[in-house]
């Protein structure tokens, strides 16, 4: 018996679980996938907005703010790469320059920290990268970038240290509610009871809350196409840069991803399948030639790989409200764009629903919102790497060249659960780099097997059916 089950640990249910484990309660995290952050989480534009894109009168607006402010003591506490660089949104024409002041202005009105609506000497000395047709725009300080399935392993990190129970491969098929509490039966058959549950799912969230029998609606998936550049990309900017922002899209960005790469995309394509996240040859050409209107210097030679997430659309707010229709059913859907910015708030939110509605929260005093921090091995000058070989030889042994990681850090990613190559490849950045696997994927799964006894032919690329090997050797 639980006393609150959250469905889907992407970057909401994982915050939400953190949140809640500052208490004494019993929780439990569900999960589909074989580790935490496989779903919308993963690839996504990894930015913490800055306030000014949505008018204060959508929730969604209002948990921005707050949950962007949260990022700078959550940093302190788990550790997760973040950096405050800033965000411009750059005019290319006079005519889009009153659209430009109107989210100047709804930035004001936010309370967006020292926004500035600038002038084009402005916007090229904060971004000099940029396009010489600039004529102003907008720059929104607070704005930052972070590695979103990082930030998510942290929060679940944290969370298990201070009690709550995670369930991977935990597809819900059927709840009943019953003696005053849910049984949810994974499609496993294994099952749990809880007081509450909280609908977190993403994508899915229409299917579990219909599965519940709590309120019929549609979640729209709204597809995603990323291309990844080097990380010696001349394109390469200081700061995020958005174009003036379209009536359903907030445009194809150039964003300097926190690890030094740089990402640019995303289109905003509906698609009908939910688990559609091919990529198209001719995305290459368009997302290209629309970055290059805002940094020219970006060039399609400098892609290493493309790939493409899945936003959970639903109307054109957040969607938190306890059910109408069936008792202590917790709804937390519809959290597309700026979902990341907002999950803080938003488990702040939920907490705050939950002890309204009745649920005691007792503060837990052993709850420690720190977890110990890894520095990364290529990030240290010379003198600390030899001290660290000396210690344990292992961090001397580099498997992924391209992002220099090491033995140790990939042996510290298994042992945490993470036994896929996508999760370690989220935890670790290895695979990430230009060769995207080619050189130390073999090396990985030979540490897989080495740390676990999973056989060769039984470690998968994301768990499930998505296996890397087959045969004898």
């Amino acid at each position: 018996m639980y006393d609150v089950a959250i469905i889907g640990a992407g970057v909401t249910g994982t915050s939400i679980a953190r949140k809640l484990s500052r208490y004494k309660l019993r929780i439990a995290l569900l999960e589909k996938e074989a580790d935490v952050s496989f779903g919308t989480s993963k690839a996504n534009s990894g930015i913490i907005h800055g306030g000014f894109h949505h008018n204060k009168k959508y929730l969604k607006a209002r948990l921005e703010i707050s949950g962007a402010a949260m990022f700078d003591q959550l940093q302190r506490e788990l550790g997760f790469p973040f950096r405050r660089c800033g965000i411009l949104v750059a005019a290319m024409h006079h005519d889009e320059m009153e659209a430009a002041a109107h989210l100047f202005r709804q930035g004001q009105e936010n309370g967006a920290p020292g926004i500035e609506f600038c002038s084009r000497e402005r916007m090229l000395e904060l971004e000099p990268k940029l396009s010489q047709n600039v004529v102003g725009g907008v720059y929104a300080p607070s704005g930052g970038i972070i590695e979103p399935y990082r930030f998510v392993f942290s929060l679940l990190e944290s969370a298990v240290k201070n009690g709550t129970t995670v369930y991977t491969e935990f597809e819900a098929s059927h709840a009943e509610w019953a003696e005053n509490c849910w049984n949810i039966t994974a499609s496993d058959g294994r099952n749990i009871l809880a007081r509450y549950a909280v609908n977190a799912a993403g994508l899915y969230a229409d299917n579990i809350s219909k599965m519940f029998g709590a309120e019929e609606y549609t979640i729209e998936a709204r597809k995603g196409a990323y291309f990844l550049l080097d990380r010696l990309a001349e394109g390469h900017p200081q700061r995020v840069v958005f174009p003036v922002p379209s009536r359903i899209s907030k445009g194809m960005l150039v964003i300097p991803t926190v690890e030094g790469t740089t990402l640019i995309g995303p289109t905003a394509d509906h698609v009908d399948n939910k688990e559609d996240k091919a990529t198209e040859g001719n995305h290459l050409a368009l997302i290209s030639a629309s970055a290059k209107l805002l940094v020219p210097s970006v060039s399609e030679q400098d892609a290493i790989t493309n790939f493409a997430g899945l936003r959970p659309a639903l109307n054109d707010d957040f969607y938190i409200a306890f059910s109408e229709k069936v008792p202590r059913f917790l709804q937390v859907a519809g959290i597309q764009s700026p979902g990341l910015t907002a999950a803080p708030a938003i488990a702040r939110m939920v907490k705050d629903m939950l002890l309204k509605d009745g649920l005691e929260l007792s503060e837990d005093p052993s709850y420690d919102p720190f977890i110990r921090q890894t520095v990364p091995v290529r990030t240290l000058p010379a003198e600390k790497r030899a001290e660290l070989v000396e210690q344990n030889p292992a961090y001397g042994n580099i498997v992924c060249r391209c992002e220099e990681i090491s033995e140790a850090e990939i042996v510290e990613a298994i042992r945490h659960g993470h036994t896929t190559l996508d999760g370690i490849k989220f935890y670790t950045r290895a695979q990430m780099g230009r060769c995207q696997g080619g050189f130390c994927t073999g090396k990985i799964i030979r540490l897989i097997q080495r740390e676990t006894e999973i056989p060769y032919n039984k470690i998968t690329k994301r768990g499930g059916d998505s296996l890397i090997l087959e045969g004898e050797l």
